[in-house]
């Protein structure tokens, strides 16, 4: 059997009827009451108008989120689209550019002539040769010829009592002076044995000072006291062609005493020895003041520094 819809039956209508009636009542009443009695209107809608404010709020901030996605969604993206269309551009620029020229080979150079070319290595100052079985230090006022006191063909040979080795520094020196200054051939084995003969060996103290004057009047040169004792003068000296025989104290040279040449100067002022215990330190350059500050103190006999000249002409 079929039943009737809920509307056509008369009991839902009465309801409806009375749900109308009610709502045109409270409607009325609170029409009356926000004349009459607006405190009491405001109390009983204040809810609702609260409720109200708060969903258009909510409304309002979610379309101003909205918003702002999509105008940062629409600025990426159209940045996005310009850096495309640069590459297409550029891409396509260099798909439809012309093919560059063919490289030209580069001008081959001819080499420089030999003579032309600087040398592989500055010369050196000064160096050591060999000749006639001798060694020669270049570079000087005169081609020194080098004894060292330490070699074996003397080093134990006698000085005295004592040996050359480590006593003979007097005899050497003065025996490369006087191979180099004069025509006499000798070496310090010779030098050491006049030197015991005339007085000129000090037992375990190596040479008297007065050495230097005594073998310098036997062979034939000249020795003065140097007391101008300042690096100009000395090299004023070295440029007059002569040599100057220096009695060392405690520095680089000696922890005692010691004789030493100095043979010569370089253009940048230095000065050059002939260290009779050092081949080494004689290749050497030296400043002058140096070698000055490093003198003896000792102020016998012209000591500690003399000039050696050759007979002039």
């Amino acid at each position: 059997m079929k039943r009737d819809g809920g509307f056509k039956r008369p009991g839902f209508k009465l309801v409806l009827i009375v749900l109308l009636a009610v709502l045109c009542i409270g409607a009325a009443e609170l029409a009356a009451c926000s004349h009459f009695a607006p405190e009491t209107y405001e109390r009983i809608t204040a809810p609702a108008r609260q409720a109200a404010a708060a969903v258009a709020d909510a409304g309002r901030a979610g379309l101003d989120a909205v918003g702002r996605f999509c105008r940062d969604t629409a600025a990426l993206a159209g940045r996005a689209v310009q850096n495309a269309a640069r590459q297409v551009a550029a891409f396509w620029e260099e798909l439809t550019a012309p093919p560059p020229p063919p490289l030209e080979p580069e001008p081959e150079l001819s080499p420089p002539p030999e003579d032309s070319l600087p040398p592989a290595t500055e010369p050196p100052l000064t160096e050591v040769l060999e000749a006639d079985g001798k060694q020669l230090l270049t570079g000087g006022t005169v081609t020194v010829t080098y004894f060292c006191q330490s070699d074996e063909t003397w080093a134990e040979q006698p000085y005295g009592t004592d040996t050359i080795g480590p006593y003979g520094c007097g005899p050497t020196a003065m025996a490369m002076a006087v191979a180099s200054m004069t025509d006499t051939d000798t070496d310090p084995a010779q030098m050491a044995s006049w030197a015991v003969d005339h007085g000129y060996w000090a037992r375990r103290s190596g040479s008297y000072h007065s050495i230097v004057q005594g073998i310098a009047q036997d062979f034939g040169l000249e020795a003065e006291p140097f007391t101008d004792r300042t690096p100009d003068a000395l090299r004023r000296a070295l440029r007059s062609k002569d040599m100057l025989v220096a009695l060392m104290g405690k520095g680089h040279f000696t922890t005692g005493g010691h004789f030493i040449l100095i043979r010569g100067v370089t253009l940048s002022g230095d000065v050059l020895v002939a260290d009779p215990n050092s081949l080494e330190r004689s290749l050497q350059t030296w400043d002058p003041q140096l070698i000055l500050d490093e003198l003896s103190s000792a102020r016998d006999h012209g000591a500690p520094l003399w000039i050696l000249s050759a007979p002039r002409a």
